[in-house]
């Protein structure tokens, strides 16, 4: 038997103990001092969720082009500089690209990622190419190819997904919107909607689509968050991607109004997906506790998610990670 020593992160906070594995007999927990010389001491969590993703366009990453720091003429669709890379792309180049990416999450300790598919039922596709032989685990949001509702293609792609993930109000023709979201519900898959992230969406708009998972938000005011808190939706942040644009965020009142919040990474054209970056991002700010980033991507996405893997012993996964205490680098992934 090995053993993990230190603050072991639990679905109620930290906890001061041990783990103790082999193949055989699987996992041990207890409180206190492990029984043994630890082969390891530090921060132990289970294995990380990182809870928006975009790796379709990894490949652009590897082109080492200067990208337009605007969040239009970069990502909107249709016409935004990441579209037009992508209908230009092989499909071997966008496969390539996602693996890139898989591997930089497996790196870190995640197991589980959402990506939100651009190119309809041909991005799903190409996403279970690229996730052959890995056992990292996804939650595909697939969308439309074109901007508009097709009652035949969205039965197709709910069949093959876990929901449906869209871009925000202002890219679509609402009344489609409308048509994918009561069909997404009808067929009790996830619907997911960027919003508020330039600018101010409104908020009613937004929660008649009835989504089941926001991203982003940072542009909404104080009376559209305590509106989002009251209908318990999940928010997902992205810090890094924040950074990028140079926007503007409102951290502070999601703190303050106890938002339920995920991490994601957002587009792999401008970020790794490296997930403890976002923590780290966020960490510097000291607005939230080194807790409550762990948890961002631990326990409060499997619970959003409704991701089963294993929970036991002290509420941790059979998996885990141990993370150096200070600098929160991995220094063990089981």
């Amino acid at each position: 038997m090995r053993y993990a020593e230190g603050e072991i992160l639990t679905d109620e906070g930290f906890v001061s103990g041990y783990l103790g594995f082999d193949q055989q007999t699987g996992l041990e927990t207890g409180r206190g001092k492990a029984p043994k010389t630890p082969f390891v001491r530090g921060i132990i969590t289970p294995t990380f969720v990182n809870a928006h993703t975009h790796i379709g366009d990894a490949f652009i990453r590897a082109k080492r082009i200067t990208l337009p720091r605007d969040v239009r003429a970069l990502v909107a669709p249709p016409d935004g500089l990441k579209h037009k890379l992508l209908r230009e792309a092989t499909e071997q180049e966008i496969v390539k690209g996602m693996r890139t990416a898989l591997q930089e999450m497996a790196t870190v300790g995640t197991s589980h990622f959402c990506d939100f598919r651009e190119g309809g039922l041909a991005g799903v596709l190409q996403l279970r190419t690229a996730l052959r032989n890995r056992q990292i685990q996804p939650v595909i949001f697939s969308r439309p190819a074109t901007m508009t509702y097709d009652k035949e293609e969205v039965s197709q792609l709910l069949q093959n997904s876990s929901g449906i993930g869209v871009s925000g109000i202002s890219d679509w023709h609402y009344p489609d919107l409308e048509k994918i979201a009561r069909h997404t519900k009808a067929q009790h898959k996830v619907f997911a909607l960027h919003a508020s992230e330039v600018i101010r969406e409104d908020i009613d708009a937004i929660l008649d689509l009835k989504p089941d998972l926001l991203v982003h938000m940072i542009a909404a005011s104080e009376a559209d968050l305590m509106r989002v808190k009251q209908e318990r939706i999940p928010v997902v942040l992205c810090p890094r991607s924040y950074a990028f644009y140079q926007l503007n965020t409102n951290f502070d009142l999601m703190k303050k109004h106890h938002l339920t919040l995920l991490l994601g990474t957002d587009n792999a054209m401008i970020n790794t997906a490296d997930i403890m970056e976002e923590v780290r991002v966020l960490s510097a700010q000291q607005l939230f506790s080194i807790e409550e980033l762990l948890t961002m991507i631990t326990y409060t996405p499997r619970k959003a998610l409704n991701l089963e893997d294993g929970i036991q012993g002290l509420n941790l996964l059979k998996h885990f990670i141990v993370l150096e205490t200070g600098s929160l680098a991995p220094i063990y992934v089981s």
